[in-house]
């Protein structure tokens, strides 16, 4: 089903309440990666010069229902104003006297943003009636809904489900273009088809690795999560990160990979420490004769190598997961090795994921050096896992 855009609404001089993803990772209440918010700016920008009063809402971490000043949003307004060069007024509550207040004060252009959703119960609640309740104190701010927080479309919440139900909606541009890039990776895929999962856990990977297994054509295992494939396979992994519960699961992935003639790619070696530490004695070891004593933390350099070279032919890459603690330097080659890889295939090239997107940051690589860097890691897999998303479904007509 088509979704509209904000080009087929007439929105000048309209109260447009715009869910945008917002979640910042927080260091003692300062921002270590604005790439959400800057993510956010063109629709938000859109919507200003079209001359709609811009009512900005998000959510920042989990803060179950209640007011945490921890996970206040007041440093997101504070840099969402300094990058669309205008003041950027900030509501102390989400649904309450000082949002009804703060958007009864916006002039045609302007933008303000309502307190972290999260702290009303009602945004997460699973049941409809008190979800629907939150939903139509949010509505009433404004007369027009504009769905741009990707990252947030595969929760049934109240400001992505409910919302749009009581309000002309429309898709931001963020939504439209995930959405474009995310069809390019299921439904119109340029072969061959190289997909690179990483991350901690295999079980946060499941449903992703059980619908690529009939789409890629080869599929990279990095990461934590490499340590239970290399277990099922028979090898010791030591004290490395396992999902013990997983190895059966594992091990029908691989033998349905080999029907399909999918190529399952493992690393060859690893970099194995003696605790999770940068300071902790470290080397690289064959895959297949990690220590008993030592921990896997990154993929080794000859891996790194072959990962590159696996994807060097591929005409469509999607990378979801760091290949190790990229955080500590001693472990982030090989998240360094597949981020190079992926910019000199010359593929087009989807980083999906806040992990894998923070890396490539972190790592100081050029994000116009990719296709597509999504800003949704939750969202994107469940799409590839085929699944609906509700928020993607309320943006439909």
């Amino acid at each position: 089903m088509p979704m509209r855009t904000i080009d087929d609404l007439d929105l000048a001089g309209k109260r447009v309440l715009v869910r945008s993803d917002l979640n910042v990772p927080l260091d003692d209440g300062k921002i270590t990666d604005d790439g959400r918010i800057r993510a956010s700016l063109p629709t938000i920008e859109a919507l200003r010069e079209r001359g709609a009063r811009v009512v900005v809402c998000a959510h920042l971490g989990r803060p179950k229902g209640e007011a945490k000043p921890e996970f206040s949003l007041a440093p997101v307004a504070a840099r969402l104003g300094e990058l669309l060069g205008t003041e950027v007024a900030f509501a102390a509550d989400t649904a309450g006297e000082s949002a009804r207040a703060t958007v009864d004060g916006l002039a045609d252009g302007q933008v303000a943003l309502l307190e972290n959703l999260r702290f009303e119960p009602g945004e997460t609640s699973k049941d409809d009636a008190e979800r629907g309740a939150f939903a139509d104190r949010l509505a009433a701010l404004a007369d027009a809904y504009v769905g741009d927080g990707f990252g947030a479309v595969h929760r049934k919440h109240a400001s992505v489900f409910d919302v749009p139900a009581r309000l002309p909606h429309a898709a931001g541009g963020l939504i439209a273009t995930e959405v474009g890039v995310l069809r390019r990776l299921t439904d119109d895929v340029e072969r061959p088809y190289a997909v690179v999962l990483g991350g901690s856990k295999v079980s946060d990977k499941l449903g992703v690795i059980d619908n690529l297994l009939g789409k890629a054509d080869r599929i990279l295992i990095g990461g934590g999560m490499v340590f239970t494939f290399l277990k099922a396979q028979g090898h010791e992994v030591g004290k490395s990160l396992l999902e013990e519960d997983q190895l059966d699961t594992v091990r029908a992935y691989l033998a349905r990979a080999e029907e399909n003639g999918v190529e399952f790619v493992l690393p060859v070696d690893v970099v194995a420490a003696t605790a999770f530490s940068a300071d902790a004695e470290h080397d690289v070891v064959a895959a297949d004769a990690i220590p008993a004593d030592r921990l896997g933390l990154d993929i080794g350099p000859e891996s790194g190598k072959l990962f590159a070279e696996r994807l060097a032919d591929a005409r469509t890459v999607f990378w979801n997961g760091p290949m190790g603690v990229f955080e500590l330097a001693p472990y982030a080659n090989g998240t360094r090795a597949v981020a190079q890889g992926l910019i000199d295939s010359g593929a087009f090239t989807v980083v999906g994921g806040g992990d894998s997107a923070a890396a490539v940051r972190t790592l100081g690589f050029d994000e116009n050096a990719f296709s597509h860097i999504s800003t949704g890691g939750g969202a994107s897999l469940e799409y590839l896992e085929g699944k609906t998303l509700p928020g993607l479904q309320a943006l439909e007509d």
